[in-house]
């Protein structure tokens, strides 16, 4: 029998239910404790009160809406190998790990078969790609893990810019932050005949006891005086794969245009393309019509063609292996670095203008409330009738057409934006999260440097583009899920507990309420933003709030999209730069029988949580990469700036300084703390500010500062500030003792300068 309850002699112990997760394999969920335990309806509200109860003490999370002991692993994860121990098993840690929320990354154990051969298994350093179970051992590590991929293998080297010296040799100057600062000496003849201004990867030698650590150059990976120098320094720090092998472009070199063999001809349907100005590729196109049938007045057919990549990237071809190592698309303000070669995506699979395209197309029918009603898939022949710009789109509407626009606004733009109207319905009522936070773009000169920063305007065009897209990816992974066939999800899970309540402490800071035992939706949330629309404090809100969420991933496994507040969703939508979508289109291929290129029968569920994974790294790479391109373009805009001064706002707080960015150019920079004002600043956590230790003046997330640019290392997209403005009043920080000798000790050291 298991123990009850003390408040209730029918429930199970908090004991009783943390075994009973720990030991239960799958799904758990307040639904398997209580058919576990045998409660009735009337002892679930009490289960999930004792359930919170466990997530508030720390005990157990929720994720993926499944119950966890906290800081458990999911079933399948992405980690680095770090050690060896004493009986030659590998220990590796998750790739990704919240640490303020869950205190150090947890290890796994990865057992080493005695008869592998070199360079087939796992070593130190790797990253590879594991399957988990839980099993506590004797030294507390938790977690075992089965190596599924390796997915690379250790870099020995360190990624630089070549500087000649007079003497002969050089110096390197990282690329990476955290090495800044750090000198690494080329002795001559180690050179590789390396030019001034090259990037290098150097093989670092063992650092001597005296001097300077010293290196050799293994690789020039090309010039900075190139016009694509800074995203090349991305995609070698990152490992990004720039350049196609032979055999994958052989593929897309053989490949032929697509006939109507197989397919409905729908090229007498006026789609329209509507993409930014700069769009090199074209994989989305639109129509939408008035529905005629009597039975759903004031209601729409929506058409949504998405270009068919599937018929020409086939299952375990060159084309595919290479798709899927790649992940996606990487976007620099220099050059794409494209998924698929070009003679795929901005040749044989961009809906062009009055060329015949193959394509995956969904018909929907909306209602006069924005609901969908049905839809159907169909593998089809299209023709494009004109390729938009966002703002063409918009201005058309408006009634500012131009020679490209004047004969299509009332046959074919004037009915889409009506379906959208009907459409913005069903979005207010689902109630997304809705948050307001506008994307700075970076335009270059001629010479690949920075020429401005602009702030695009957000107009309908792009959300009617954006809720046309939502139904047809929710269409897409109905109909998989109807069929029963495994597919990709993309999936963005409910905020952590922890987060929720750091956010809730720092809006009590603004006298802002948020609800403590309601069921999270993103409604909430909306409130909260609604309420500081127009105030000082909504930019810092929006950036307080987009923090507090998860980050979404592809799984194969459903828990559905907390911001958009979808059940299922996945996405269909750009197969061109996504391999997700491509293996959605093909479930859908093999679901409906559209023809012999689906998804092949090996690809299971398993085999898909193994996709997952690996895509979802590629993307956190990329948008990696991507965030330090731009960082990079700017701090080498600002480089000849230093001494001028700026206006920002703090981005960011922590127990190191602040970070702060500016308002023209949406540069980040640092303040470190040492730095700030005359006294000893700490970090309060709790309303995310530093606050002075015997004034108490304070600088908080969010507040507008000037500042005065000190160092820019452009290499490396670091800035370095120094805060010219006055904190806000407030009451002084307890000090520690060893904080009140460290003020003293740099208000002497001040008062020493000053003489």
């Amino acid at each position: 029998m298991n123990k009850q309850s003390k408040k209730n002699p029918s429930l199970p112990s908090k004991a009783d239910i943390l075994a009973f997760i720990g030991n239960k394999p799958g799904k758990v969920g307040t639904r398997e404790i209580a058919r576990a335990f045998g409660l009735k309806n009337a002892l679930r509200a009490d289960l999930k009160r004792l359930l919170r109860e466990l997530a508030d003490e720390g005990s157990i999370e929720k994720r993926r809406k499944k119950l966890h002991h906290a800081g458990a692993l999911p079933s399948t994860v992405l980690a680095d190998i770090t050690a060896r121990d004493t009986e030659g098993d590998l220990i590796a840690t998750p790739d990704e790990w919240d640490e303020e929320a869950h205190g150090a990354a947890p290890k796994i154990r990865i057992h080493v078969p005695r008869n592998a051969r070199p360079g087939e298994a796992a070593g130190v350093g790797d990253r590879v790609l594991l399957r988990i179970d839980e099993a506590e051992e004797d030294d507390g590590i938790r977690h075992r893990g089965r190596v599924i991929r390796i997915i690379d293998h250790p870099k020995h080297r360190v990624l630089g810019i070549f500087r000649k010296v007079q003497y002969g040799g050089g110096r390197m100057e990282p690329v990476d932050k955290k090495m800044l600062g750090k000198q690494l000496v080329i002795p001559a003849g180690a050179t590789a005949d390396a030019e001034d201004g090259d990037l290098i990867a150097v093989e670092a030698a063992r650092a001597p006891h005296l001097g300077p650590p010293t290196g050799r150059v293994v690789e020039r990976l090309g010039s900075l005086k190139s016009e694509r120098a800074v995203s090349l320094i991305a995609v070698h720090a990152h490992g990004i794969p720039s350049v196609f092998r032979r055999e994958t472009q052989q593929d897309a070199d053989a490949a032929r245009p697509a006939t109507l063999q197989g397919r409905e001809d729908w090229r007498q349907v006026p789609f329209v393309t509507i993409d930014p100005p700069d769009a090199k590729d074209h994989d989305d196109a639109v129509h939408a019509e008035p529905d005629s049938a009597p039975n759903n007045p004031g209601g729409f057919v929506i058409d949504v063609a998405i270009a068919d990549v599937a018929c020409y990237v086939r299952p375990g071809s060159a084309l595919d292996r290479e798709a899927l190592a790649r992940g996606n698309s990487v976007y620099f303000p220099d050059q794409v670095v494209p998924m698929l070669p070009e003679r795929i995506s901005n040749d044989l699979c961009s809906l062009r203008p009055r060329e015949d395209r193959p394509a995956l197309a969904v018909r929907m029918i909306i209602g006069a409330d924005g609901r969908k009603h049905s839809h159907t898939f169909h593998r089809i022949l299209m023709r494009s009738a004109a390729k938009l710009s966002y703002q063409q789109a918009q201005s058309a509407i408006d009634g500012h057409s131009d020679t490209d626009t004047e004969t299509l606004v009332e046959p074919v733009l004037a009915p889409l934006y009506a379906a959208y109207e009907a459409m913005k319905r069903a979005r207010n009522e689902r109630q997304p999260l809705d948050l307001d936070l506008p994307e700075r773009k970076i335009l270059l000169k001629s010479d690949g440097t920075l020429d401005r920063v602009i702030t695009p305007a957000r107009l309908e065009a792009h959300q009617l583009i954006e809720e046309f897209m939502i139904l047809a990816n929710v269409a897409a992974a109905e109909t998989l899920e109807r069929a029963r066939v495994p597919l990709i999800y993309r999936v963005h899970d409910e905020p952590a507990m922890e987060k929720v309540q750091a956010l809730r402490e720092f809006l009590a800071t603004l006298d802002i309420s948020f609800p403590k035992g309601e069921v999270l939706k993103p409604e909430l949330f909306n409130r909260v933003l609604a309420r500081v629309k127009g105030r000082d404090a909504e930019q810092l809100v929006n950036e307080v709030v987009l923090r507090t969420q998860a980050q979404a991933e592809y799984s194969a496994e459903n828990y559905g999209h907390f911001g958009l507040n979808l059940r299922r969703y996945a996405h269909f939508t750009s197969p061109i730069r996504r391999y997700a979508d491509l293996i959605v289109h093909r479930g859908l291929i093999r679901a409906l029988k559209l023809g012999n290129d689906g998804l092949p029968d090996g690809a299971d569920q398993k085999a898909l949580a193994e996709i997952s994974a690996q895509i979802s790294a590629t993307e956190r790479r990329a948008m990696l990469a991507e965030r330090e391109t731009a960082d990079r373009l700017v701090a080498h805009f600002l480089a000849d700036r230093v001494g001028a001064n700026f206006e920002g706002r703090i981005s960011g707080v922590t127990r190191a300084g602040l970070f702060v960015k500016l308002r023209d150019t949406g540069a980040d920079g640092f303040v470190p703390a040492r730095t700030i004002g005359d006294e000893y600043f700490r970090h309060d956590e709790k309303s995310r500010a530093m606050v002075g230790s015997r004034s108490g003046e304070t600088y908080r997330l969010g507040d507008p500062v000037t500042v005065k640019l000190v160092e820019a290392a452009p290499v490396a997209g670091a800035l370095r500030f120094e805060i010219l403005s006055e904190g806000r009043r407030g009451r002084p920080a307890p000090r520690p003792q060893h904080e009140q000798r460290q003020n003293e000790y740099r208000a002497r050291g001040r008062q020493r300068k000053r003489r």
